[in-house]
């Protein structure tokens, strides 16, 4: 597995992202590039996926950036860390479900390693965790497939601002929180990025056909 790994240090544009990612798209679906992993943190910005509603909007005045990568209405800024990745699974099980499982997993394991209990929920995608009976939404899953190649990712709130928030109702649901990881443990997370591409690229090895 031939895997590319990129960390930005300086935030970057959301539009910038998707252009570079969909470059390594085209390349990777040519057989002329390496496949991706690209760790960074977004300028401050709204977007919604395929299935987001002008109704998810509670503060009209905000600009959202309407995006092809699945789900609906979220927000990204600094303290947020962003994984994206462009992965081909044509030479591996074309099981969607099973990969978002991979990508929950990840996640899952990443913050055990911090003692951080936390859970999938097969009704909303995400990774969510108990706060006293209230589930509150720690990490966002928002990936599209092109001709079997994976590409967009998922985001882990480390130390962001959650005010944002209150103007949307996130990824659609009205009944559940938004919370981050110095509000559950206040440690220092600097080597997260690394365990979870760690991570990631060891539980891709379940996809092989």
């Amino acid at each position: 597995m031939d895997i590319e790994i990129k960390k930005s240090t300086k935030p970057v544009k959301y539009k910038d992202a998707m252009a570079d990612l969909e470059a390594r798209l085209n390349l990777v679906s040519e057989n002329k590039g390496k496949e991706l992993i690209w760790i960074l943190e977004h300028e401050p910005v709204f977007t919604g996926g395929t299935s987001y509603s002008k109704n998810d909007i509670i503060d009209k005045s905000i600009n959202v950036y309407e995006t092809n990568r699945g789900g609906k209405i979220t927000y990204h800024g600094p303290g947020q860390l962003i994984f994206y990745f462009v992965i081909d699974l044509r030479n591996k099980k074309k099981d969607l479900r099973k990969f978002i499982s991979t990508i929950e997993n990840t996640i899952i394991e990443t913050l055990g390693e911090f003692k951080i209990e936390c859970q999938a929920d097969r009704k909303n995608i995400g990774i969510w965790f108990n706060n006293k009976g209230k589930l509150e939404k720690i990490a966002a899953i928002g990936v599209r497939i092109s001709k079997w190649i994976a590409y967009h990712g998922f985001s882990v709130n480390i130390d962001n601002n959650l005010d944002p928030y209150k103007k949307i109702i996130p990824c659609g649901i009205s009944d559940k929180g938004v919370t981050n990881l110095k509000k559950i443990s206040n440690q220092k997370f600097n080597e997260i990025g690394k365990i979870l591409t760690k991570k990631f690229i060891l539980n891709l090895k379940s996809l092989n056909a």
